[in-house]
Order: C-alpha cells, then structure tokens, then sequence
C-alpha cells in the first residue's frame, strides 16, 4: 500500500525545456525531507504539456534519483487507452513502483467504459495501479460502485480522491473487500479524509512544505489528530495562496523562493501576478519556510 505525505511533483523547466538538474536537486530534497513518495508528471506536473519523449523522460530521471529509497507512483494517465498502456509500460521499464492513471477527460465515457479502460491497463501490468478521480478536471466521476468493481482488478490497488467528498472513503470502503489505498488528492481536506479512513495524500503543498506534510500525515496515522490540525493550520494560508491562480504557477514559484528550480511554466499556465506572489511569501514566511 502507498501511504503518508506523497508529493504531486512539479516539473521544473528552465529556458523551455526540462530542468534536468533541478529535477535531480528536487527528488534528493524530498527524500532527505521525509516525503513518503513522488508522483512525478501529474496534472501538477504539467503532464498535458510535455511531449512523449519529455513525460518517459521525467519519469526515468526521478526513478533513477529516488533510487528505491521512496516509492515512486508514475503518471501514465491518458483519455486514449493505447497511450496509457504505452506509459504504463514504460514506467515498468525504468523502475516506477505504481502508476496514477486518469481517464474520462474530454472523451466522457460511461461507467463501464472507465472500468474497460482499467480493464485493458490491469491486462498489461503488474505494477500497482492508482485511480485517480478528479471530476473538476475530467467531467466524469468514478462512483463509489464503480471504484468497488476497479478495486476487483488484481493491479488496482487505491485511489487518489479528489472529489471533495468527505463521505468517499466512507462509502467506498464499505464496498471494497480487502487492502485498498485511500489517499486525498485535496490539500485543503487531507486530515479530515484521513479521520474518515483515508492513508495519506497526493500533495501539491508538499512541493514546497515536505516535512510540515509529512509531520502531518504521521499524526494522522498516529491517530493524533489534534496535533495534525494544528499542522494543517499552520498549512492553510499557503494551500489557500497556492490554489489563487491555476497550479502550478503557486507552487513552482514557492519552489523558485527556496532556490529550488525557477518559476517558469508551459502555456497555458502563465506566470501568477505580483499581489499572488506577496501572499505566497507571506504564507511561506508565516510557516517558517523562508
């Protein structure tokens, strides 16, 4: 099972291109900070914007980096099934421990057309497969019944839930019949998802804040869920300033304040304005991260 403080990795670009370099620094600094596991070429990543070459390319580098250390959860997601296989396949090459697929995103498909889809990726792999469920994004949403048929497929082994819903954990876990990872993919509700039988989160906040995250998610897995919302707490303002502009304008340029990789991003996601960034480093100093 993946669990804990887990890291929607930024793809960090430099001149228009992939910042190698920085993406070597970014993997070493989350290993050394307590990060549970990274998911590099997410929706944070910028996946919609890299070319074939750049997402097995990005894949390969922090799989390399992270060295076994931490797990590493592959984005593979695509709405065109053969292209997930062929991601799926790759990030089995090159040493990914899961991968994290979407689907649904223009196509909309049906219920049993999602559950085909994740039939056909369960059909060629062995490696852990993560749903992830974002209706905001995609339109579609993967149901409580349906998550319940996926979680039957050998490889699907757990969710990335960022509905929103607090009841999900609840109503999924009353239908899912073994070991299945419940992991938030919403910053702003990661402790109570937990209080509610979640594992952990797919973070975007851990980007630029890894060990406050991950003192979190102990709490939460201590069970101690005062100390955790105090840590939440002291999270809130720089979640609610990331989350002003489109991610991930916010949180690379949090990044770019720690000397970790500049705040460059692919269109069209633009450079966030001034009066964001003011209250991004606001938030960062106030959490005693600059």
């Amino acid at each position: 099972m993946f669990t804990g403080s887990i890291v929607a990795l930024i793809t960090p670009f430099k001149d228009g291109l992939v910042d190698v370099a920085a993406l070597r620094t970014l993997v070493k600094w989350h290993i050394d900070s307590g990060t549970q596991g990274l998911v590099p070429v997410g929706t944070t990543g910028e996946a919609p914007t890299l070319s074939k070459t750049e997402h097995e390319q990005v894949v390969e580098v922090v799989c390399y980096e992270a060295g076994g250390q931490i797990p590493v959860i592959a984005g593979s997601g695509s709405n065109n099934t053969t292209d997930a296989i062929d991601y799926t396949k790759h990030a089995a090459k090159v040493g990914a421990d899961g991968v994290l697929h979407v689907t649904g995103y223009y196509n909309r498909p049906s219920a049993e057309g999602i559950f085909q889809h994740f039939k056909a990726l369960n059909s060629v792999t062995d490696l852990p497969i993560v749903v992830y469920n974002i209706p905001p994004r995609v339109i579609v949403d993967i149901l409580p019944e349906t998550m319940a048929r996926l979680a039957q497929l050998d490889a699907v082994i757990g969710v990335k839930d960022a509905t929103g819903d607090l009841a999900r954990p609840l109503q999924e876990r009353s239908l899912i019949v073994g070991e299945f990872s419940f992991l938030s993919g919403e910053d702003t509700t990661a402790v109570a998802y937990n209080a509610n039988g979640g594992n952990g989160c797919i973070s975007v906040v851990a980007n630029a804040a890894p060990k406050l995250s991950n003192e979190m998610q102990q709490a939460c897995m201590r069970h101690d869920y005062q100390e955790a919302l105090k840590l939440q707490r002291q999270l809130m303002p720089l979640i609610e300033a990331l989350f002003i502009e489109p991610n991930p304008g916010g949180v690379k340029y949090a990044n770019s304040l720690l000397n970790l990789c500049t705040e460059e991003c692919r269109l069209p996601i633009v450079k966030i304005k001034s009066e964001t960034k003011a209250l991004i480093a606001g938030a960062m100093r106030d959490a005693g991260l600059i």
